[in-house]
């Protein structure tokens, strides 16, 4: 089994992942209490009449909605012909090639759907777009595009994404002219795993793994794995839960890049969870997925393998009860608690940095801060560690059953101020802060002596 200071260091920012990939969910507002003041001229009571409808703007939209919908159309039933035609053939000419590519790379991925939503009140101002870009064309239009798509055997609920798509319109048609050129205004176009190779999907009972050709030995690690990961860590967490996991395996650091957030430092670690949207009202989670280094998970043995697999899937099947802001230490230390628990890991064994700080310059005298998670190297490890120790603590002490309610307990609350966190722990465990780092230090005076 791979030490588990370096097993740290690739597991360090799993946690800032679900926070760049979770986004909050904003509750529809319901209709106005009273109803809005008559215009100049109109008697009380009557009703404000409706902007007039723009009929160019009306023409322009339905139109793009049906290029939009036989665009998806062409992806489901397979029809690259019907596909290719939604491309304007006056785009640029890499642009049309890789949108073959495109659709040759979907070619073995089971979607139950895969739709498009157009948000037309919501457009960038092609104005100001470079003159090359509104070459060829007679119109430009770019308006909001959300991807809303689902993985058989993953997903049970389809996911959205944003799609950065600029349309123009000649000889009386509109097509899709390019999925790139508004970046320079700020929309970006979601890449999935398909904008980079050929994809293949394995399924097991519990999930899929997406992957490209050439990983057959990894892609067979992982389908060995996925299932028995997922039954150890619903034998721990007790809430419903799909119990459906999507693991993809990227072949590059660009590509993972892509599918965790351009601003995670994927190469300090070997898997990240992340998920799209998160409702913790509803308990409603989309987009969830497990997304692996691409080199980090071949440097695994097969205990250090499942212990990721099952710390992520921890984080899959709690997501929906944990509100952003949670305290990390917690977050961290029960997904590791699920990871370890079937192992044969000594505490000594498993937080080898911490036993050496004990002996060396003594025990640590406060609970982890979320900061230390945001740092790297011996400081990552230390948290981490650090963090393990303390839910193993609790549930040698109180039991796994209280270990779950001290999770649920305070990650339903979110940010918390030390009164408010105090007060949890006394409901769950009957200490404070202070009662509880005494007693986890004897217990690691007694397990490290």
């Amino acid at each position: 089994m791979t030490r588990r200071a370096s097993l740290r260091a690739w597991l360090g920012a799993a946690l800032a992942a679900a926070a760049l990939g979770a986004v909050a969910l904003v509750a529809v507002p319901g209709q106005d209490a009273f109803p809005p003041a008559p215009g100049p001229g109109q008697p009380l009571g009557a009703a404000t009449p409706a902007p007039p409808v723009d009929e160019a703007d009306k023409s322009r939209t339905e139109a793009v909605s049906d290029l939009l919908d036989r665009r998806a159309a062409a992806i489901r039933d397979r029809d690259e012909k019907a596909f290719l035609a939604t491309i304007d053939p006056a785009a640029d000419k890499v642009f049309r090639y890789n949108q073959q590519r495109l659709f040759q790379n979907l070619a073995n991925v089971p979607f139950s759907a895969w739709t498009y939503e157009l948000r037309p009140d919501d457009t960038v101002d092609v104005d100001d777009l470079p003159d090359e870009d509104a070459a060829r064309a007679d119109e430009l239009w770019a308006p909001a595009v959300d991807l809303r798509y689902a993985l058989r055997g993953g997903d049970v609920t389809a996911t959205s994404r944003a799609m950065g798509y600029l349309f123009a319109r000649h000889d009386g048609a509109w097509y899709l002219r390019s999925d790139k050129a508004l970046e320079k205004l700020g929309r970006r176009t979601w890449r999935g795993p398909w904008d980079f190779a050929p994809c293949q999907v394995t399924a097991t009972r519990h999930g899929i793994v997406l992957s490209h050709p050439g990983n057959d030995q990894m892609v067979e690690r992982l389908v060995r794995e996925l299932d028995p990961s997922v039954r150890a860590v619903g034998d721990v967490w007790p809430t419903s839960w799909s119990r459906r996991v999507v693991l993809m395996l990227p072949d590059s650091v660009g590509e993972m890049k892509e599918l965790v957030g351009p601003n995670f430092p994927v190469q300090s670690v070997v898997a990240v969870a992340v998920a799209d949207r998160v409702d913790n009202a509803s308990r409603t989670v989309t987009g969830q997925r497990v997304v692996l280094s691409p080199d980090g998970v071949r440097a695994l043995s097969i205990p250090s393998l499942r212990v990721v697999l099952r710390h992520e899937i921890t984080h899959l099947a709690a997501r929906a009860d944990t509100v952003d802001g949670s305290p990390i230490w917690l977050l961290e230390g029960f997904a590791d608690y699920v990871g370890y628990r079937d192992s044969d890991v000594t505490l000594e064994e498993g937080a080898p940095d911490l036993a050496r700080q004990v002996r060396e310059d003594g025990l640590p005298t406060s609970l982890p801060e979320d900061r230390a998670f945001r740092a790297s190297g011996s400081e990552l490890d230390q948290a981490y560690q650090q963090s393990w120790t303390l839910a193993r603590f609790v549930a040698d002490r109180y039991g796994e059953d209280t270990l779950v309610e001290l999770y649920r307990k305070l990650a339903a609350v979110g940010p918390a101020s030390a009164r408010r966190t105090d007060d949890l722990l006394r409901d769950v465990l009957g200490m404070d802060r202070a009662r509880l780092v005494s007693d986890w230090q004897d217990y690691l005076r007694d397990a490290l002596k």
